[in-house]
């Protein structure tokens, strides 16, 4: 098979692109910098030129490819909302016109539950959701557009479309969740909220490329699927753990998330009318995400795809002490 990577010098995509040439597959894999180029070509793909803007690039790259897999985006918190709605809506959406025009015959599409911010607790959350009509936060807004063109592409030109939906992506090489936590334990910034003694899903990055591969190969058309580690575990002690892999000694603060969210909120507003530099310290969006439950239900990828998510977290603590 041949496949086209986005977000290919990433976690995510790095590790997919590892898997894909384990199992003989041909990958290329969309650069947008020389650095990136170097990244994907040492782990055995071809760089394709080129960013989320480029239509022609994504096109040249597709062409050829059985399947596309569309890991990259904007993730942030806090930002210009004219960022984040080029690459995570209209650098989707180019994808899948790309896609369309190349013939390809599966896109894979890495979305997030984050899209449900603003609505109900996402607490045992399955695919039968639907989206809040006020998103909080850009990030959970843009992506959960980007998803709903993805699904709504399926079946054009004869592109099958499919969405996997991991939460709390983790495992070791991850460059964004552990490495913020660190540094704001070693800054004195972080403080559990509520105490931090509540479940959460996770899925180790891993068990996001299996879950990948199989949506490559079974995933439905026009459908999506939850991806995790299987039962949720509690936030306090699964963080506590990752800190231990680093050497890092988790600490003791505690929030009230009733103050947090107030907080949040002042600073949040701050932010936008007074003319503060970079981004505020506390977003109402990440209290949501990792300050209260957020359990998703994966039953559906397990009965459909044949997912099990082999990677426990045991094994998955254990590469990171490596």
């Amino acid at each position: 098979m041949r496949v086209f990577v986005t977000g290919g010098s990433g976690f995510v995509g790095g590790r997919l692109i590892a898997a894909l040439k384990a199992r003989g597959d041909e990958v290329r894999a969309l650069a947008r910098s020389d650095k990136a180029a170097e990244t994907v070509r040492a782990l055995g793909a071809e760089p394709v030129r080129g960013d989320l803007d480029d239509a022609a690039a994504l096109q040249r790259g597709m062409e050829g490819c059985d399947a596309v897999v569309h890991s990259a985006a904007h993730v942030k918190t806090w930002g210009n909302p004219e960022e984040f709605f080029r690459i995570n809506v209209e650098g989707t959406q180019r994808v899948i016109d790309a896609a369309r025009a190349a013939k390809v015959k599966v896109l894979v599409h890495v979305g997030t539950e984050a899209m449900f911010v603003g609505g109900r607790p996402i607490v045992q959350a399955d695919e039968t959701w639907k989206r809040p009509e006020k998103p909080l936060g850009l990030y959970p807004l843009t992506k959960g557009l980007a998803e709903e063109r993805v699904l709504a592409a399926n079946g054009q030109d004869g592109l099958r479309t499919v969405v996997v939906r991991p939460r709390l992506i983790w495992g070791k090489g991850d460059l964004a969740v552990l490495p913020e936590i660190i540094e704001k334990v070693r800054t004195g910034q972080f403080r559990w909220i509520g105490g931090g003694r509540y479940l959460t899903s996770t899925c180790h990055v891993a068990n996001v490329v299996e879950g990948i591969l199989l949506a490559i190969e079974m995933g439905q058309g026009g459908q999506a699927y939850f991806l995790t580690d299987g039962a949720p575990v509690e936030f306090r002690a699964f963080v506590t753990r990752m800190l231990d892999t680093a050497g890092v000694k988790a600490p003791e603060g505690s929030l009230p998330r009733g103050v947090a969210n107030v907080l949040a909120t002042v600073a949040e507003t701050a932010w936008r009318v007074l003319p503060l530099g970079g981004e505020p310290p506390i977003h109402r969006s990440t209290l949501r995400l990792i300050g209260e439950e957020v359990t998703v239900n994966d039953a559906k990828a397990r009965a459909e795809l044949g997912y099990v998510g082999r990677m426990t977290q045991e094994a998955g603590l254990a590469e990171m002490r490596s």
